[in-house]
């Protein structure tokens, strides 16, 4: 059994790991174009159906930026909402008990990709191996949620 402190200690590095993984994820969106062309140059090692999206989705975002750049604008939110939903972390990482609302509304966020995925993806003909990537980022997501929110709930009976 941990003591208090390093319980906390525990659950901050956890936190601090969630945040720094959801920034990362988000700030990807920036440069989508700059990355899809990157891959573009090195996808010989993928699978050809991967390889044939990648290039579909790369010519799309393409023409897109150069007909109607407005668009990428989108990019620049998602990106942004991630970093401002990271700051929502603060409050668990400070007084993990008081804020662990935080932790539970995370993971349910967590849970709600999957049917957002499963639901949208067929609308924008996005294939079902990419919608199970999307779902995953939900589930990943979810694991170090869980062992924070379970951290705290032996604090909360420990304070």
């Amino acid at each position: 059994m941990y003591s208090k402190s390093k319980q906390i200690q525990s659950v901050r590095t956890w936190i601090i790991v969630f945040i720094v993984c959801l920034i990362l994820s988000g700030i990807t969106a920036f440069p989508v174009e700059t990355e899809l062309a990157w891959l573009q140059k090195h996808q010989s090692f993928l699978p050809q159906i991967i390889q044939d999206w990648l290039s579909k989705t790369y010519l799309s975002i393409k023409d897109t930026n150069a007909k109607y750049p407005s668009l990428s604008y989108g990019f620049d939110w998602l990106a942004f909402a991630h970093i401002v939903i990271a700051t929502a972390f603060i409050g668990p990482f400070l007084k993990p008990v008081k804020n662990i609302w935080v932790i539970q509304w995370a993971m349910l966020a967590c849970i709600m990709v999957i049917p957002l995925a499963l639901i949208c993806g067929p609308i924008r003909h996005i294939p079902f191996w990419w919608q199970l990537v999307d779902c995953s980022f939900g589930v990943f997501g979810l694991i170090p949620l869980f062992i924070v929110y379970k951290k705290i709930k032996v604090l909360e009976k420990a304070t």
